[in-house]
């Protein structure tokens, strides 16, 4: 119940023609504090259920926890959810034994593109596609839930 992962800004969309599939995700955060979060999340008609503990002193480290809920569940809780939805596009680029999940967001944080990767290991090495730009990886801004408070198009 550990996720590693790193995550970069896109500079480009180049990536889109790469891509294996993509999915439209809403989500919103039940509780959405530096310490824990509370995700609850649509993708493609399916919920999930979320909750992710504080990350390590990088960034790239922490725990996570998911579970599948019923589209209805998901409806529902959403409702319930802290103001500042979040809705965008996620795209799956297969690269060498990894894929980077690539985000276009959409709404209140258009105009950002995050991809991220999910590593075995903090230091394990990737491919990096050309259209990554800078690495962000424990800048808690780039965060989900830092997105729901206060959005890129606020900054």
């Amino acid at each position: 119940m550990q996720e590693i992962e790193r995550k970069f800004l896109v500079h480009s969309l180049d990536f889109v023609t790469e891509a294996t599939q993509f999915k439209k995700i809403a989500q919103g955060y039940l509780n959405a504090t530096p310490e824990r979060t509370v995700r609850i999340r649509i993708k493609d008609q399916k919920g999930f259920i979320t909750i992710k503990g504080k990350g390590d002193e990088t960034g790239t480290t922490r725990f996570e926890w998911e579970k599948e809920i019923s589209l209805h569940e998901a409806e529902a809780l959403l409702k319930l959810c802290e103001k500042g939805a979040i809705d965008k596009t996620r795209y799956l680029i297969p690269r060498g034994k990894h894929t980077f999940e690539v985000d276009i967001f959409e709404g209140e944080n258009k105009g950002l593109i995050v991809a991220e990767i999910e590593l075995s290991h903090a230091n394990e090495p990737f491919e990096k596609p050309n259209w990554l730009a800078e690495e962000v990886t424990g800048d808690e801004k780039y965060y989900n839930a830092y997105l729901s408070k206060k959005p890129f198009t606020t900054w």
